[in-house]
């Protein structure tokens, strides 16, 4: 059995070795292929604007994961074009459909992206411009193959025109219409043209031959070569519609197991039927059963008393009956109460989430639903979707509450995070304060929240937006509570800040706690979503292009569920499609970014932790920093030393300390500036310098003095400050060591 599986980057191992094989297929078939173009696929899948073309790749598998053929086609979004570059099958591999299957797939993708023409390169197939007999029979089936689809060189144009003299072989330019019956126009044809040259070519093609070639296109509509190998009556030059690479669907088989039949408890079996019942018309998804994973995963996340207690006590209720908790008492760790339905309480964090025989059960089944999801990613496939219950988002490490048992979406986060960094997207109703609680103290995990605020929607004690994260989780989770009534819009510009700062993070993967309990009339919630807001939120996150699992939370009006879920998905799926306008980002501005003067009892610590990691300054150096930070706290004004504090969300990213030059009237000296590795290059340490200099003007200073390393590491700061308007005054030869002098800089900052 065959699949064409699109690929997206080389950052998935499997991904990585699907490319050796691509490599080895195009050094086998096209011998006169540099290795530098060779190795150039996987940069220009990771770098979409090398030559200014987004790359698609497209890879023929077979189930054991054997590469047999690939397809490469450049898409041009501004001029509306696509190009293939590559299509090749494995050597010795002939017939089978292969190559057609590509190709078609390859004539929908670029259909989908609505261009007006793909086109590509075939070498002559006429004697006297290919006298090699061998190559002339495989040019001749290449160009009988795309008349099939009304595929035919164009003519009358100069583009076989020899680059330089003596130049044979000189492929045709072909034209696909793709079955939309339009014309080729001229002025189309030559911005097309025109790329082709100058970025595909780029060192190859001077500029006068481009102009020659681009001038040489004269009809309009520019004219196709007549049908030499297929009469036109059989040809197919219609696009079949395409079939989208599926979504995974992952259905926790044993979830109706898990039934509380309490009045008033709405998380019920008819939630999964709901939404499933829309699912599975759409095909969009492919449904897969949940793999058995070890218990490991669930304790790299939850406390190994938690869960054992989780186990016990549903495996002792009598079956039909529930236990709420009633009693809390204080979490004692070293003595927690004997008493089971004491000890329920120990572990929960409200009165409505029971303990019956089934909980466990189905939650434990719903891990592997999610566990499952997050290996397909791995696989290789772009968005994988777990739809359980029980839900999860409110388990926190040794807790459980909110109708959740085991926190699904951190399992599978932790999963990926062995193989990168992995963000958390929340958008439940509810906060996530499970995930929050697992990874508050980790930088590898960003955990991010959208929900009703805690003063109103449960669990109310978390889900503040001061919650920023400890130690090296600082600044690494993020809380965006909203009021109580919300509509799509206002929804979506808390959305569009969450993904503002996932894309700042750079995951690998991402994971979706979907919660639809936003929606309008849900039980559980007050806000005012309808069906069109989930569609465009799904756009919005699908638009980020990154492997996907999304796990099942919240949602309770059956009502709409299904629709709700749908709109989500065909959001989503229409954004992976597309994904996204590829002219070339700016750096995004740093959202989340303030200043502070105040010093803080921690800020010793965070800033010793912070010069350190920037490999810069020694160990001496470090203590220096840190002894500043606290005489400033000690002393005050009095101590000489005035501090800038740059934070991202609360997590420290950079410095400066400053002060005035003892005996004299207006220069002041910027004793330390530092920036986080993670943020150096993003114009961070600019705008420490420049509100610095702004203190420096207010408190009277007129010059400002840094001074730095004559070493060859220092080049980099030297040239920062020069570029930030300061002006060499003098160097002090063997300052800090034989060969190290102390370079000194000035900036006039008040002009007399």
């Amino acid at each position: 059995m065959l699949r064409i599986r699109l690929i997206y980057d080389d950052v998935l191992a499997i991904n990585q070795e699907v490319l050796i094989q691509v490599k080895d297929i195009l050094r086998s078939r096209f011998a006169a292929v540099s290795e530098e173009e060779i190795q150039s696929i996987s940069e220009k899948l990771r770098n979409p604007f090398k030559q200014r073309f987004r790359s698609i790749l497209f890879v023929a598998e077979k189930l054991g994961g054997q590469v047999v053929g690939f397809a490469l086609l450049l898409h041009e979004p501004e001029i509306g074009f696509t190009y293939l570059d590559w299509i090749a099958i494995i050597t010795g591999r002939t017939g089978g459909g292969i190559g057609g299957a590509l190709y078609e797939r390859v004539r929908q993708e670029s259909l989908a992206f609505k261009v007006k023409g793909l086109f590509f390169e075939c070498l002559p197939d006429e004697e006297k411009h290919c006298p090699d007999q061998g190559l002339l029979k495989e040019n001749r089936a290449r160009l009988r193959f795309y008349e099939q689809y009304g595929a035919r060189p164009l003519i009358n144009t100069g583009y076989e025109m020899p680059v330089n003299p003596g130049d044979t072989c000189m492929p045709h330019l072909v034209y696909d219409g793709l079955g939309l019956q339009e014309p080729l126009k001229r002025s189309f044809a030559r911005k097309v043209v025109k790329a082709i040259l100058e970025r595909k070519y780029t060192g190859l093609c001077p500029p006068e031959y481009v102009k020659k070639v681009v001038s040489s296109f004269a009809d309009d509509p520019v004219k196709l070569r007549g049908f030499r190998y297929v009469k036109p009556e059989v040809v197919n030059a219609g696009v079949e519609s395409r079939a989208y690479e599926q979504m995974a669907l992952v259905v926790n088989d044993r979830h109706d197991i898990h039934h509380v039949h309490e009045r008033g408890y709405v998380e019920s079996p008819v939630r999964i039927r709901s939404i499933l019942k829309r699912l599975e018309k759409s095909g969009l998804f492919v449904q897969m059963k949940p793999h058995k994973f070890p218990d490991q995963h669930i304790q790299q996340v939850h406390a190994p008393d938690f869960v054992n207690y989780l186990k016990r006590a549903c495996r002792e209720m009598p079956e039909g009956k529930s236990l709420f908790p009633y009693v809390f008492p204080i979490r004692n760790k070293t003595r927690p109460p004997k008493e089971p339905s004491v000890l329920s309480g120990y572990y929960c964090i409200d009165t409505f989430t029971p303990i019956n025989r089934n909980a466990y059960p189905a939650a434990r089944r719903g891990v592997d639903c999610a566990l499952t999801a997050a290996r397909e990613v791995l696989n290789g496939r772009r968005i994988a979707y777990a739809l359980v219950r029980p839900p999860g988002h409110h388990a926190e490490s040794r807790s459980f509450g909110g109708f959740c048992y085991l926190n699904n979406n951190a399992i599978g986060a932790q999963y990926l995070s062995g193989y990168g960094k992995v963000a958390i997207l929340d958008i439940d109703y509810h906060h996530g304060n499970g995930q929050q609680d697992i990874f508050y103290r980790r930088s590898d995990v960003l955990t991010v929240s959208i929900h009703g605020h805690p003063r109103f929607a449960y669990p109310y004690f978390s889900g503040f937006d001061d919650e920023l994260g400890e130690g090296e989780g600082e600044g690494f989770n993020l809380n965006i509570p909203l009021r109580e009534e919300i509509e799509g819009e206002s929804y979506r510009k808390a959305l569009k800040r969450a993904i503002t700062r996932i894309e700042q993070f750079k995951p690998t993967f991402l994971v979706v706690a979907l919660g639809l309990d936003p929606a309008k009339d849900d039980p559980t919630g007050t806000w005012s979503l309808r069906a069109l807001d989930f569609k465009r939120n799904g756009e919005l996150i699908g638009a980020m292009g990154l492997p996907t699992v999304i796990i099942q939370e919240g949602g309770y009006r059956t009502r709409t569920l299904g629709l709700n879920a749908m709109n989500f998905f065909n959001g989503l799926a229409k954004a992976v499609r597309v994904r996204g306008n590829m002219k070339q980002k700016t750096k995004p501005a740093i959202h989340g970014l303030t200043f502070r003067q105040d010093i803080c009892p921690e800020d010793a610590e965070r800033v010793r932790k912070l010069v350190e990691i920037t490999g810069f300054f020694t160990p001496d150096e470090v203590e220096v920093a840190v002894e500043l930070v606290t005489e400033r706290q000690v002393k005050g004004d009095s101590s000489g030393y005035h501090f800038i504090m740059a934070e991202h969300y609360g997590r420290l990213i950079g410095y400066t300390c400053y002060g005035p030059i003892p005996c004299t009237q207006s220069s002041y000296d910027i004793y330390w500036i530092a920036v986080h590795p993670d943020y150096q290059g993003r114009g961070v340490g600019r705008q420490l310098l420049k509100e610095t200099e702004r203190k420096i003007k207010n408190g009277g200073g007129v010059r400002a003095y840094v001074d730095t390393s004559q070493r060859i590491q220092y080049a980099s700061t030297r040239a920062f400050y020069e570029r930030c308007g300061y002006q060499l005054e003098s160097i002090l030869p063997d300052f800090y060591a034989q060969g190290d002098g102390k370079v000194i800089y000035c900036k006039q900052l008040v002009r007399k």
